[in-house]
């Protein structure tokens, strides 16, 4: 799976770091790092992590062959 963020959306709220903490966190200066291409394992944390960002700055989509 791949996953983007579209940062210029991002208003750093944080729910996709507690929906899925094994993808998303924040750094020591508070902004959003990510893992582009988590394992297919946590699909379902990054799908929950998606439908929860209040500004729908986050895509889910497979992983490029």
């Amino acid at each position: 799976m791949r996953i983007t963020v579209d940062m210029n959306l991002c208003e750093s709220h944080g729910q996709c770091v507690f929906a899925a903490p094994e993808i998303f966190s924040f750094d020591d200066e508070d902004y959003l790092t990510y893992e582009a291409a988590p394992p297919d394992a946590l699909l379902d944390q990054a799908e929950k992590a998606a439908a929860v960002c209040p500004v729908r700055a986050i895509t889910v989509s497979p992983a490029a062959s």
